[in-house]
């Protein structure tokens, strides 16, 4: 039995049965926990759990489903148990009501009250009233340091091309921040919780972008969302650009052929 464990057990006031890893943790450590009273829990630690906690309460104020935060502090978040049967394809247009309705909530400028980290890389969520400087100073010139040179020069090009590029002020949507089907429990043809958010207020196709790096969203997923706006297509590589420098920083060469492509498809 692991502190995290014994310590979420302290947090709730119950006496814990027993604590099993689950998968999906690659930047934090995550247990599911059974409690003697017959209570299903999860408890994350390795995290900012605060803002994590700030964040999934945000998305449920907004109208889509979450785990409910039962506990929390420095150390760990302490979650409800969300039965789920991990197959998204069946909810795909729930998952594009779900979205709409979260986008549909707007905040005052770009970005979060709270910086935020994908483990060891910070997210710099400090706001911003200009939609493209946002995207270029707090997404992608950051990451330019850890990049090789050539990569690196194309990222700054594209940077100084923004303003052309992407709308001066779309309205400013909440964001799940790092949407993808692995971040999104389904039980049948709903979704049964978003989780592992990374929000902040911006434009709503970086969410889309996001979902359509890994995952293919079908026409029933459109349905549900509603129409995009013109010129999607053009800002989509652009958008996916900042996750795919994210998987390459975090995770090695291995992503750099993504990070290529979504070059290649901006035109950089």
């Amino acid at each position: 039995m692991t502190d995290a464990a014994r310590h979420a057990a302290d947090l709730l006031g119950r006496r814990l049965q027993r604590a099993e890893p689950l998968a999906g943790g690659d930047l934090s450590t995550v247990q599911r926990l059974v409690f003697d009273d017959g209570l299903h829990a999860v408890v994350k630690a390795g995290g900012a759990a605060p803002v994590e906690a700030a964040m999934l309460q945000a998305l449920r104020a907004a109208g889509a489903p979450t785990p409910e935060v039962l506990a929390c502090d420095g150390q760990v978040l302490v979650l409800s148990w969300v039965d789920a049967d991990g197959a998204v394809a069946p909810a795909w247009h729930d998952l594009g009501c779900v979205l709409a309705r979260l986008h549909a909530r707007t905040g005052p400028g770009y970005g979060w009250a709270q910086d935020y980290a994908f483990g060891p890389l910070p997210i710099d969520n400090r706001t911003h009233a200009h939609w493209p400087t946002f995207w270029a100073q707090r997404r992608l010139l950051p990451l330019v340091p850890s990049l090789p040179s050539a990569l690196a020069r194309r990222i700054e090009r594209l940077a100084g091309t923004l303003d052309a590029r992407l709308p001066a002020t779309p309205p400013a949507s909440l964001l799940h921040g790092d949407l993808w089907h692995g971040n999104v429990l389904c039980a049948g043809h709903r979704v049964a919780a978003l989780i592992d958010p990374a929000c902040y207020y911006g434009d709503a196709e970086v969410d889309l972008a996001m979902l359509q790096l890994f995952d293919r969203p079908d026409a029933d997923f459109h349905a549900g969302y509603g129409p995009r706006r013109p010129g999607h297509a053009e800002r989509l590589p652009i958008y996916r650009l900042w996750p795919a420098l994210v998987h390459l920083t975090l995770f090695g060469q291995g992503y750099r052929a993504l990070v290529e492509r979504q070059l290649r498809d901006a035109g950089v």
